[in-house]
C-alpha cells in the first residue's frame, strides 16, 4: 500500500465532496464471503489517501458479500421486500468493518444508516451527514435508501445528491465500461466517455436504470473505475482521468480532464 500524499491546497482540489460507490464484493477475495482482513485494509488504506487530499468523503457500501437479497427472494421462500432488507443489515455489518478499519489508521469516521439501528450507528440526517464531511470525517453510509425494491446504486445516486456531491466514483473490478464483458469479447470496446444518454440506449452495465436516471436528470457525472489498483482513488480525487466518465452532453463536468 503506498504512503498518503500531502494534502493538496484546498484551492486546487477540482472536487471538494465525492460520494465513493463500494459493493459488497470488494470487502472480500473472488469468489469468497464475509469481510477478509487484508481486502479491508487495502479499502481503508484507498480512503485515508483520498481523505488526506482534503477532499471530504462519502461511501455508499453495499453487502452482496453478506447476502444478496435479491437472490434470496427467487427461492419464494423469502418474500423480496424482507430480503431486500436483510441486504440493508448486511450494508450495516459492511459500514462498521470499514469504520472500525478507517479508525485504526487515523481516520476519523462515522457510520450512519437508513434504517435505524441505534445501537452501533447514527441515522441518516442530511444536515449532520453534511457537518460531519465539513469537519473532516468519512461519511459511511449503510441500508441503502432504507427502502426496499432499491439497489445500493439508486442510494448512491440519492446520497451525492443529498449531499451535493461533485462526482459520483463508482468502483468496480474492470478498469471501465466496455461494449460487452470483455472476459467473454477479447474484441469489446472500452469507452473513456459517455454520455447518460447513450449508455441507457446501449444498455450497457454501468448502474441500475434508476440511478442511472437520477445521475443524469440531477446532472451527477459518474466514473466507472478499478477500485483494487493502488492508488487510484488518490489519482480520482485529484482529477486524473481513470475509468469512464458518464455525464450529461449539454453540462460536461468540472474538475475532470
Amino acid at each position: 500500500m503506498s504512503d498518503a500524499q500531502p494534502a493538496q491546497d484546498p484551492e486546487n482540489r477540482p472536487f471538494k465532496r465525492v460520494l465513493l460507490k463500494l459493493s459488497g464484493e470488494a470487502f472480500c477475495k473472488a469468489p469468497g464471503f464475509g469481510v477478509d482482513p487484508d481486502e479491508l485494509e487495502l479499502i481503508a488504506g484507498e480512503i485515508k489517501e483520498a481523505a488526506t487530499q482534503g477532499v471530504q468523503v462519502a461511501v455508499v457500501v453495499g453487502g452482496g458479500n453478506i447476502i444478496r437479497g435479491a437472490e434470496l427472494a427467487k427461492s419464494g421462500d423469502v418474500a423480496q421486500a424482507t430480503a431486500d432488507y436483510m441486504g440493508m443489515l448486511g450494508t450495516v455489518i459492511n459500514a462498521l468493518a470499514l469504520r472500525e478499519a478507517l479508525t485504526n489508521i487515523g481516520i476519523d469516521s462515522r457510520v450512519m444508516s437508513a434504517i435505524e439501528v441505534r445501537a452501533v450507528a447514527e441515522p441518516f440526517i442530511r444536515a449532520r451527514a453534511i457537518r460531519h464531511l465539513e469537519k473532516g470525517r468519512v461519511v459511511i453510509l449503510a441500508a441503502g435508501t432504507g427502502n426496499p425494491f432499491f439497489t445500493t446504486d439508486t442510494c448512491a445516486a440519492l446520497r451525492a445528491r443529498e449531499l451535493d456531491c461533485d462526482v459520483l466514483l463508482k468502483a468496480t473490478k474492470v478498469d471501465g465500461v466496455y461494449s460487452a464483458d470483455p472476459k467473454l469479447d477479447p474484441t469489446a470496446e472500452r469507452y473513456d466517455r459517455l454520455t447518460f444518454a447513450d449508455a441507457m440506449a446501449k444498455n450497457l452495465r454501468v448502474m441500475d436504470m434508476t440511478a442511472l436516471a437520477m445521475c443524469q436528470e440531477q446532472a451527477i457525472p459518474v466514473v466507472i473505475f478499478e477500485f483494487k489498483k493502488p492508488g487510484n482513488i488518490r489519482r480520482m480525487v485529484g482529477g486524473e482521468r481513470l475509468g469512464t466518465l458518464v455525464y450529461n452532453a449539454d453540462r460536461p463536468p468540472v474538475g475532470i480532464s
